[in-house]
């Protein structure tokens, strides 16, 4: 009897709240709206963030809790879940070490538009939104990168809103796969893998559509050549075909 296949994805043991100094000041020099601050800025900024870890799929905060913080992915995954209107949760993005999350709006009343989960064990680091909005104040550099990082992600959000609604399901899933290919994607034996432990459920939840679906779909694209997987991984052997399907190709 064969045995099922491990996967190839490689996933880094990520103690919870075990970040080094050196790592979070690594982690805050990626961050976009803070890699143009100097050494000693950036030490001073670390002073202001705290650090906590959460285990595979513990909740960092709920879409309509109370904005109070701003997070950074220091090690692991971190989903971003979106509630929809037909009452499925779409998954908008997974979010890497430097990726920023939370609120970053100076208004003290806001609430945050998603849900945050941890995807993998991660270790996070956070700032209350009154110290940011202080940060803010003391680098007005800081300020002016996240106005136009602001403007991207609503942009972002509502091209992803306009597929739900527009694409197709298969053009929906060949889309996520080719942005989670540019995003994590690495040339293997494989095709381009994606590095992430990736579930039916989660391509389900990024494409708005049901697990059967996605299951079903993700199985024609294997007959098609066009990828390869198993159960929690998932490799682009076509990226030319798969381009063709999501209506991304560069026009002859």
């Amino acid at each position: 009897m064969s045995r099922r296949r491990k996967t190839p994805v490689q996933i880094d043991v990520v103690e919870p709240a075990a970040c080094s100094v050196d790592v979070r000041r690594a982690i805050l020099q990626k961050v976009p709206f803070l890699n143009g601050l100097s050494a000693s800025d950036i030490d001073v900024v670390n002073e202001q963030f705290r650090e906590f870890g959460f285990e595979p799929g513990e909740s960092i905060y709920f879409s309509g809790e109370t904005a109070v913080n701003l997070y950074v992915v220091a090690a692991g995954q971190v989903k971003l879940l979106r509630h929809s209107v037909s009452g499925q949760d779409v998954l908008l993005d997974v979010l890497q070490p430097g990726d920023y999350f939370g609120n970053l709006s100076t208004l003290a009343d806001d609430v945050y538009p998603d849900t945050a989960q941890a995807h993998t064990a991660v270790c996070v680091l956070s700032i209350s939104s009154e110290a940011f909005r202080t940060l803010l104040s003391q680098y007005p550099s800081v300020a002016l990168s996240v106005l136009d990082i602001t403007t991207r992600r609503l942009r972002d959000t509502q091209k992803i809103v306009q597929q739900l609604s527009t694409d197709s399901a298969e053009q929906r899933l060949a889309a996520v796969l080719l942005k989670l290919a540019d995003k994590l994607g690495e040339v293997t034996s494989d095709g381009i893998l994606i590095q992430m432990p990736l579930s039916r459920d989660d391509l389900a939840q990024m494409t708005g559509t049901t697990t059967e679906t996605a299951s079903r779909i993700i199985s024609q694209f294997q007959k098609e050549g066009v990828v390869h997987g198993g159960r929690q991984w998932i490799a682009i052997t076509n990226k030319a075909k798969l381009e063709a399907i999501a209506g991304t190709e560069d026009p002859a």
